[in-house]
C-alpha cells in the first residue's frame, strides 16, 4: 500500500502589542474581538470534529493579551464604552460608540442581522463624518442595541453553539436590555477563560500541536543584520543606521520560548518566524535555542534551490533539513496556492464546493507528483473568517472532516511526520526573505519604514549608554529570572519596550504597501514604546518622536502604484498579491457622491503594464449584488482625449468612447471587464495616449434608469500617475 500524502494545517495566531506603554490601556480591540470570534472557535472546531489535525502558532504577546482580558485587568476603551449604560454617556462617549462600533465585515457581521444594518444606515452608513451628524437621532435604546450587537456580531459561530444564550441573543434581535448585555459580557468572560484551557487539552489528545513565534513577531533576519535586506532586494534603499543586533533575535526567540513554557508547562519543538522570514543567520539562532522545525513560504524554497521547485513543483512536497555548521533544523514550505484559496477564494463559495475544490487539488497532487509527502497549508488563523459565513464554520468542519475520510490522504502535525519521515532533504543555504514576495520590501526600503528603524536604533543606543543594566539584559539575550531590584525592574521594561517596538506590525503599516484606517494608532504606539524608553531612564524624549511617522497624503490617496501588474479579469481576488503593487484611493475618504449611492463605491485600485491600464472598483458587499438591473456603470479617463467605457453586468466587454467635436464616438479599442464580488477592467493604453512620468484622471458614475444617480469623487477626479513600461525597474518595493 503507497505512502499517504500528509496535509498539514498550520494557522498562525497574531496580534500586535495594542498595550499603550504609557497608559497602561489598550489602544484597539481586536485582540479582544478575534479571541471571542477566533481563538477560540479555531480551537473548539477541531475540538468538535472527529479525525481533526491541526497546528496552532501562538505568538508570546498575543497570549499575554488574551491573559490580561480573561483576567478582567485590561483597560479597553472600546469595552468600557461597550459595558457603559447608554443613560450615563456624554456626547463624547456616544459619538465613540458611532464612530467604533460598525467597525465589522459589512457582507458577513452586519448584514445579515437585521437591526444591525438598520443603525448602520441610521448612523449614516458608518462614515465618521454622518454619525456627528447623526448621533442625536439615536435613543438610548438604540445605543444599547448597537453596543449588544457589535460584540455579539465579533462573537464566533463556534462559540454561540456551545453557549445556547448566545444564539437567543441573536434570536431575539433588538430591545435588549442591560441584563441581556451583562449576559454578553458574562459568557464572554467565559470564552476568554477557555481559551489557553482549550488548546492546551487540543495538545494534550494529540489533535493539535502548539507552535511558537518571537515574542513580540519581529523580522528576525532584520534585527540580525539589515544588510539581509540587500541580498533580497539589491536595489532596496536601507534606513541610515545599520540596525545589526542578533542578541535581540536571540531574546525575542528565548523570552518567546520560555513564556510559552510557562503558560502551557511544556516547551514548543516547532516556531513560524515572523511573517516566514528566514535568513541563514536566523534559522540558526532558532536551532540554537532548541526548534526543531519551522515552516516558511513556498518561494523562498524556490530562490533556495539551484533548479527552483522542478516541473509540477515537485520539490516543494517534502520536508528539509536546514544544516548550519552544527545545527539543523526541519523546515516546511508553504503551498502558496492551497493556503491563499482559503485565505481569500473560498469565502465566497458554497462550503461544500469549497471543501470539493481543495481535496480535488490534493489528489491532483498526489496523483500527478510521483514521490510527493507532504503538503503544508499555512495562514492566519484569525483574519479570513470574518469573509466567511459563520465564521468558517461549516467550512473548516468539512475540511477536517474531508481529510479525516479520504483514501491516500490524511492530516497531521508537523512533528507526526518528522517522526516518522525518513527522507533527509538537506539545504545549507537559505533565501532571506519572507512568505510576501520573497524579501522584505514590506517592512524596509520606505522612507517611512527606514525613519521607523532609525529612530529604533538610536533610542537602543541611548538606553544602553544610559544604562549599564540594560547594556548588559540586552547583550545577554537570553531569559530573565526572578523579580529582581527596583533598577533590575526598569532596565527590564526598558528592553521590553525596545522589544516591542521591534515587532513587524509598526512597519507594515508604513509604506504605501497596506491601508487601514487606523494607521494612525499604530503609528502612535510605535513611537510610545520609544518613548517610554527614554521616560523610563529619566532621558529627553527627542521631538522627532512627537511627530508622526506615517504622511498625510491627499484625501484618500493610499498610495501609488509600486510595480507593473497583470491582474485576471474576472471579478475576484485571486490571491493577496494580484493587486498588491496597485494604487490605491480610499473613496470613503473623498467628498461623498450623491443621494442613496453614497455607499456604493469603497476603493478605487489602478495600475498597469506594458498593454494595459487595470482598474478595481471595490464595494462594501458583493458589487453584483449591489447594482440592479439595467444600472451602468460609467468609467471617465481624461488624458490628452476623454474617454468613457460603459459597463453593465449583462456583458464583459465594449468598446471605448472618445469626445470629440460631435459628442461621443466608438474608438474601436475592445476593453474587457468582470462585475463580480468585485469589479475589475482592462483599458488598453494606445488610445489613451499616456506619455511616462503623465497623469490620467479619472472618476465614475453610476447611471441608473438613465439618470446620474452616483458619482465617485463628487467634486474632482482621481489623479492616476503613470510612470511608465519601467516602474518595476525604478520601485524599491519589488
Amino acid at each position: 500500500m503507497s505512502t499517504p500524502l500528509s496535509v498539514i494545517f498550520v494557522w498562525h495566531m497574531h496580534q500586535p502589542w495594542y498595550k499603550d506603554p504609557v497608559k497602561g490601556e489598550y489602544a484597539l480591540p481586536w485582540t479582544y474581538l478575534h479571541a471571542v470570534k477566533d481563538y477560540y472557535d479555531m480551537a473548539a472546531i477541531v475540538d468538535d470534529t472527529p479525525g481533526a489535525r491541526a497546528v496552532f502558532n501562538l505568538v508570546p504577546s498575543l497570549l499575554d493579551q488574551i491573559l490580561d482580558y480573561a483576567a478582567g485587568t485590561a483597560v479597553d476603551p472600546w469595552l468600557m464604552r461597550g459595558r457603559m449604560a447608554p443613560a450615563d454617556m456624554t456626547e463624547k462617549d456616544r459619538l465613540f460608540v458611532l464612530e467604533n462600533f460598525f467597525s465589522a465585515n459589512r457582507q458577513r457581521l452586519i448584514e445579515p442581522n437585521r437591526r444591525y444594518l438598520e443603525l448602520l444606515h441610521l448612523a449614516g452608513d458608518g462614515t465618521r463624518v454622518r454619525s456627528r451628524e447623526r448621533h442625536r437621532l439615536f435613543s438610548d435604546q438604540d445605543l444599547l442595541d448597537l453596543q449588544v450587537w457589535f460584540f455579539l456580531a465579533w462573537t464566533g459561530e463556534a462559540a454561540r453553539r456551545r453557549y445556547p444564550e448566545l444564539k437567543e441573543l441573536v434570536r431575539k434581535g433588538r430591545h435588549f436590555t442591560e441584563d441581556d448585555k451583562a449576559l454578553l459580557f458574562n459568557r464572554h468572560a467565559d470564552i476568554l477563560n477557555g481559551i489557553i484551557p482549550l488548546y492546551t487539552k487540543l495538545q494534550a489528545e494529540g489533535k493539535a500541536e502548539l507552535a511558537v513565534s518571537p515574542y513580540y513577531h519581529p523580522i528576525l533576519p532584520l534585527l540580525c543584520d539589515m544588510k539581509a535586506a540587500s541580498t533580497a532586494m539589491p536595489r532596496v534603499n536601507l534606513p541610515a543606521a545599520r540596525f545589526r543586533h542578533p542578541e535581540d533575535a536571540r531574546s525575542q526567540i528565548s523570552r518567546g520560548i520560555a513564556r510559552f513554557r510557562e503558560i502551557f508547562g511544556f516547551a514548543p519543538v516547532g516556531m513560524w518566524p515572523s511573517e516566514g522570514s528566514v535568513s541563514d543567520e536566523a534559522l540558526a539562532i532558532i536551532a540554537g535555542c532548541g526548534i526543531r522545525w519551522i515552516a516558511t513560504d513556498e518561494e523562498i524554497l524556490a530562490r533556495t534551490l539551484p533548479g527552483g521547485l522542478g516541473p509540477g513543483r515537485r520539490d516543494l512536497y517534502h520536508p528539509y533539513t536546514f544544516r548550519h555548521g552544527a545545527r539543523e533544523l526541519k523546515a516546511f514550505f508553504r503551498d502558496h496556492l492551497l493556503s491563499d484559496l482559503i485565505g481569500f477564494t473560498y469565502s465566497s463559495w458554497e462550503p461544500s464546493r469549497a471543501v470539493n475544490d481543495f481535496m480535488g487539488r490534493l489528489r491532483g497532487i498526489r496523483d500527478r507528483v510521483p514521490g510527493a509527502r507532504v503538503v503544508p497549508v499555512i495562514l492566519d488563523g484569525e483574519n479570513a473568517w470574518e469573509y466567511y459565513p459563520d465564521n468558517g464554520y461549516d467550512f473548516l468542519r468539512g475540511l477536517y472532516g474531508a481529510t479525516a475520510a479520504a483514501q491516500g490522504i490524511e492530516a497531521v502535525t508537523c512533528s507526526e511526520l518528522l517522526a516518522r519521515e525518513p527522507e533527509r532533504r538537506v539545504i545549507e543555504h537559505i533565501h532571506p526573505g519572507s512568505w510576501i514576495n520573497g524579501d522584505y520590501g514590506i517592512w524596509v526600503g520606505h522612507p517611512e519604514e527606514n525613519q521607523g528603524w532609525d529612530y529604533l536604533e538610536r533610542a537602543r543606543e541611548a538606553a544602553i549608554t544610559a544604562s549599564p543594566l540594560v547594556a548588559d539584559l540586552m547583550a545577554v539575550g537570553g531569559e530573565w529570572e526572578g523579580e529582581g531590584t527596583d533598577a533590575e525592574r526598569i532596565a527590564r521594561l526598558v528592553c521590553t519596550s525596545l522589544y516591542a517596538a521591534e515587532g513587524s506590525d509598526w512597519f507594515w503599516w508604513y509604506g504605501d504597501d497596506h491601508f487601514s484606517a487606523h494607521s494612525d494608532r499604530f503609528d502612535r504606539l510605535f513611537r510610545k514604546h520609544l518613548m517610554n524608553v527614554y521616560r523610563l531612564l529619566d532621558l529627553d524624549v527627542p521631538r522627532e518622536l512627537y511627530e508622526p511617522i506615517k504622511k498625510l497624503t491627499p484625501a484618500g490617496l493610499v498610495r501609488e502604484p509600486a510595480a507593473l501588474i497583470t491582474p485576471s479579469i474576472n471579478g475576484k481576488v485571486d490571491d493577496y498579491f494580484e493587486w498588491l503593487a496597485a494604487g490605491l484611493f480610499d473613496l470613503t475618504k473623498q467628498a461623498s457622491a450623491m443621494h442613496a449611492a453614497e455607499s456604493l463605491l469603497q476603493s478605487f485600485f489602478y495600475g498597469f503594464d506594458r498593454d494595459n491600464l487595470y482598474i478595481r472598483l471595490d464595494s462594501p458587499s458583493p458589487f453584483d449584488r449591489a447594482l440592479l438591473e439595467g444600472d451602468a456603470l460609467h468609467l471617465y479617463l481624461v488624458a490628452g482625449s476623454e474617454c468613457r467605457l460603459d459597463m453593465t453586468s449583462a456583458a464583459r466587454t465594449g468598446e471605448l468612447m472618445v469626445k470629440g467635436a460631435k459628442g461621443w464616438k466608438k474608438d474601436r479599442a475592445l476593453c474587457r471587464w468582470e462585475i463580480g464580488r468585485i469589479c475589475e477592467v482592462a483599458v488598453p493604453l494606445g488610445p489613451l495616449g499616456l506619455e511616462p512620468k503623465g497623469k490620467l484622471f479619472a472618476y465614475v458614475t453610476l447611471v441608473r434608469e438613465g439618470e446620474e444617480f452616483g458619482r465617485w469623487p463628487a467634486d474632482s477626479p482621481l489623479v492616476l500617475t503613470y510612470v511608465g513600461p519601467d516602474l518595476d525597474m525604478e520601485n524599491w518595493l519589488i
